[in-house]
């Protein structure tokens, strides 16, 4: 029996079917770009990048491939993954499940915009300590989350989309814990269209 829709097991299935018409609505005018630019600040060409649910590959992976890093996308929707290697072809892309995250490189950063706020608050609080070990000493953790503490339902393509957020002080104290310092927090943040967003580091 499939998921209710509006569920975090739900989110694949709805990213699938709604995958065409999410890529025709994301806005590619890279908005992102200064909190990128923090995220990838001072690391040599070819350095690793991890983009978390990075969707069909544009404006991000694209951006970044642009860079010269070396990215890797990971993603739970083949169709979207489908969209990214055809347009950024030198970068490597895996269908999976962020949740079981056990890959064979470790990462000068990471980034998760606007897909780590899909698992549940637990699921969240399980995957940073998966995320700090994927970091190089010193590599950079990019998140997008809710200003406070809340699962509130959107929508994509008409379908609802579970979100979930942490309290500020509860997503600190997870990153302390897993080895992360905590080095921005910023709430609905009216330069990137009202995202809110942590930024931390591994401990060298």
């Amino acid at each position: 029996m499939p998921p209710d829709p509006g569920t975090p097991g739900a989110i694949a299935g709805t990213y699938h079917r709604q995958a065409v018409a999410f890529d025709a609505s994301r806005d590619r005018s890279l908005y992102e770009r200064p909190w990128l630019a923090r995220l990838t600040k001072g690391l040599a060409p070819g350095a690793p990048v991890l983009d978390l649910g990075c969707g069909a590959g544009e404006p991000i992976a694209a951006h970044l491939a642009a860079q010269g890093f070396a990215v890797t996308g990971l993603d739970a929707s083949a169709p979207m993954l489908s969209l990214a290697r055809a347009r950024v072809p030198q970068a490597r892309f895996i269908e999976g499940d962020m949740r079981g995250l056990a890959l064979d490189t470790s990462f000068a950063a990471i980034l998760a915009w606007d897909s780590f706020f899909h698992l549940t608050p637990a699921d969240q609080l399980a995957l940073i300590p998966r995320l700090a070990a994927h970091l190089a000493p010193g590599g950079r953790l990019l998140f997008t989350c809710g200003p406070d503490e809340g699962e509130p339902i959107g929508s994509v393509g008409g379908e609802p989309v579970y979100h979930a957020s942490l309290t500020p002080a509860a997503y600190a104290a997870a990153l302390e814990a897993a080895g992360l310092l905590p080095r921005a927090f910023v709430a609905e943040d009216p330069a990137i269209h009202g995202r809110s967003l942590w930024l931390a580091q591994r401990r060298a």
